[in-house]
């Protein structure tokens, strides 16, 4: 028989009939529906496939054969599969349609008796689409259609692990436009919009096909440069892209003039994984803003100092919390008269399990970034005032503690309510607490700083201005707020009595103070020269390294206990101790 017949040559005529009345059937059954033999020969194929795959006939055709060539060992398999295991198979394939390719998701079974077997599909064009438009929100930003950081990072990757085929490396940079919250303070955010899409467009013209730009938020884009890593190449490049944003944008009747700052990092020169390369671009952009604007610079570990953000070190911080590694140390603040202890600044200090102690230097900056400087912070108050009252027992005298509030802290809406709850816990009165503010952190915003100074001496707790001297320029602020005490910067110590221009501040401060009747704490007193000589000068009060270094609550207590601070007593104060 012919192929076109209503019975194959091969086919048993015992079935025909069964195989008529499958076939009227098939005329309902899914999208496209095919009735074929064990190898994949079409017996049969519903009207409605023949339709949507644009052929006249398809009997004694492979199935197979409709398929994407790289779909085509797929599809063979579910043949088989159905056959020797006589269960559904299910099959994705994209199959011939016209001018175009469509996806269908086919079900092969075993027809009952065999040995044919149908294939049911149903279109998934529709459901493709989708997902692909779903793949596309999730690795692009939806204003520009640039990739996004998802997909940044993989691009980056790939250039990655070609860099190391290659042995050639490349550039990471980051673009940053200058001025823009102007854009969107004054002309609104769709202005802003505009002109963030302008950029991108001119920033993608300059860049070869090989190269990605991502735009990672705000007015800020990240460009990858394959094969771009010496500094006459990245002058070259990033010449061109500062220069493709310095034209101006025309959006509807405004023109508006940005620029950019750029930043570059160099694979493997400065980093070896993506996070950090970016991270390196970020930090060199910052400092292209920093040093003028309008400019590319490229990371120096040398200019840019030690990183500003350790995400390690972060996440080991979040964990020290968690494992009680935060400690309290005090150092002895002393009457530079008798020599006595009259108190004690807490310090936080965090000891590491495998780090050993961590310097604040490098842990407090990071806290008051993630915010967990507001946890620490209330627990080191709490604590500092319960540790007072077991110093007052062994001394058996009245002491006072003094706290450095960090500028988080003291903006925190919660401040007041924290401060409340320590004085409740302890039982300490206000009075017994010291308080030590930077001068940078009152100016922020003086009206706030002024309200919370007052519930704070409301509560009879005392106002000391840290490292005086340093900061602010302005003396306005000693009679505006309720200010208490003033500690001389060690700045202004270490070089005395030498330094004329050192004791010259240090004897204007002692000046002022005394006229506006305030105490005085020198920091950082080191010899007995310093001493004396600030002792001569009226200041009330020392702490450094000569009059005791930061300890650990237990060597405090034991300080107190044994009077040990007598032995730094002169004699003619000595013989009088109790």
């Amino acid at each position: 028989m012919r192929p076109g017949s209503p019975v194959a040559a091969n086919e048993d005529p015992r079935h025909a009939q069964t195989a008529h009345g499958l076939d009227a059937l098939m005329e309902a059954a899914g999208d496209i529906a095919f009735r074929i033999d064990p190898s994949g020969l079409i017996r049969h194929a519903s009207r409605r496939t023949l339709r949507l795959l644009g052929a006249a006939e398809l009997r004694g055709t492979s199935l197979p054969s409709l398929a994407l060539e790289a779909d085509q060992p797929a599809l063979r398999n579910a043949i088989v599969d159905a056959t020797a295991r006589a269960e559904p198979v299910l099959v994705e394939a994209r199959l011939r349609a016209g001018e175009k390719d469509t996806w269908f998701e086919l079900r092969v079974s075993l027809l009952d008796g065999g040995p044919d077997l149908l294939a049911v599909g149903r279109d998934m064009s529709s459901q493709r689409a989708t997902e692909q438009r779903l793949r596309h929100m999730a690795t692009h930003d939806a204003l520009t259609e640039l990739p996004n950081r998802l997909l940044l990072s993989d691009r980056i990757r790939m250039v990655i692990a070609n860099a190391r085929r290659s042995g050639q490396g490349f550039a990471v940079a980051t673009i940053g436009l200058d001025g823009f919250k102007k854009v969107n303070d004054g002309l609104g955010h769709p202005v802003g919009d505009a002109v963030l899409r302008m950029a991108a467009g001119r920033l993608r013209k300059t860049l070869r096909d090989s190269d990605t730009l991502a735009r990672v938020g705000g007015d800020e884009f990240v460009a990858v440069l394959p094969g771009t890593f010496n500094e006459a190449q990245i002058k070259l490049v990033t010449g061109r892209l500062l220069a493709a944003l310095q034209s101006p944008f025309e959006i509807d009747s405004h023109t508006v003039y940005l620029g950019a700052s750029i930043g570059v990092s160099v694979y493997p020169d400065h980093a070896e994984d993506e996070v950090r390369l970016v991270a390196l671009a970020d930090s060199a952009m910052s400092r292209a803003k920093e040093t003028g604007k309008a400019r590319t610079v490229t990371y120096s570990a040398r200019e840019s100092g030690p990183p500003q953000h350790d995400i390690s070190l972060e996440a080991a911080m979040f964990s020290a919390v968690r494992e009680g590694e935060f400690m309290l140390y005090y150092q002895p603040i002393v009457s530079s008269r008798t020599r006595r202890i009259e108190g004690f600044e807490t310090l936080m200090r965090w000891k590491h399990p495998t780090l050993g102690m961590v310097p604040p230097v490098r842990f407090i900056p990071i806290a008051e970034t993630n915010g967990l400087i507001n946890m620490l912070g209330a627990w080191a108050l709490k604590s500092a005032l319960v540790q007072l009252r077991q110093f007052e027992e062994v001394a058996k005298r009245d002491l006072y503690i003094s706290v450095n509030i960090s500028p988080r802290q003291f903006r925190n809406d919660r401040f007041l309510s924290v401060l409340d709850d320590a004085l409740a816990f302890s039982g300490a009165p206000g009075d017994k607490l010291v308080l030590e503010i930077t001068e940078g952190t009152l100016m922020v915003d003086p009206a706030h700083a002024e309200s919370i100074l007052g519930k704070m001496a409301e509560r009879r707790a005392r106002i000391a201005i840290d490292d005086f001297g340093t900061g602010y320029s302005s003396l306005a602020y000693l009679k505006r707020f309720p200010i208490s005490v003033l500690k001389i910067d060690r700045a202004f110590i270490k070089d005395l009595p030498a330094s004329e221009k050192d004791a010259a501040i240090c004897n204007a401060v002692l000046d002022l103070a005394k006229h506006l009747d305030l105490s005085v704490v020198a920091e950082g007193v080191e010899t007995e020269e310093q001493l004396t000589y600030v002792e001569s000068r009226g200041c009330d009060y020392v702490q450094g390294y000569l009059t005791g270094k930061p300890m650990s609550a237990h060597v405090a207590l034991a300080a107190l206990k044994e009077d040990l601070y007598t032995e730094l007593l002169p004699d003619d104060l000595r013989a009088g101790t109790p």
